[in-house]
């Protein structure tokens, strides 16, 4: 699937193609803070697909547990996290699903680190719902 993804305020902008079946949501506690909530949903770009269209982000390089160098690449004028990928081997993006214009056909397949998970992020099918406040 090709895919088109931007920042909140459009100066970052890329594309790639995704397999929408590798798609995930991370629950690990740095997907935690790096989001500010519960969880992360990403989608890994086919090797040598992901392309930067315009602009370029801003990268934290955070080391993780496994003692492996993640890029976070985000914008730095909104802040949007725009993806990630391994700072010593970019080859493969992994895209946040909420910054792609086809993030409605990108179900998540799987559960990452479901250990960190937040109990209540597998109940949220009976919370109140609404289109505004």
């Amino acid at each position: 699937m090709h895919v088109h993804g931007s920042c909140h305020c459009g100066h970052i902008r890329y594309e790639a193609h995704v397999d929408p079946q590798r798609a995930a949501v991370c629950h690990c506690t740095d997907c935690q803070r790096l989001t500010g909530t519960a969880f992360r949903v990403s989608v890994p770009a086919q090797p040598g697909s992901f392309r930067l269209l315009a602009g370029e982000p801003a990268v934290y390089v955070k080391v993780g547990d496994s003692g492996s160098r993640r890029a976070q690449a985000f914008c730095r004028d909104c802040g949007s996290p725009l993806y990630t990928y391994d700072a010593d081997h970019p080859t493969t993006y992994g895209l946040r699903v909420g910054c792609l214009d086809e993030r409605q056909a990108i179900v998540p397949q799987r559960q990452k680190w479901f250990r960190s998970a937040l109990g209540w992020t597998q109940e949220m099918a009976g919370l109140v719902r609404a289109e505004g406040e």
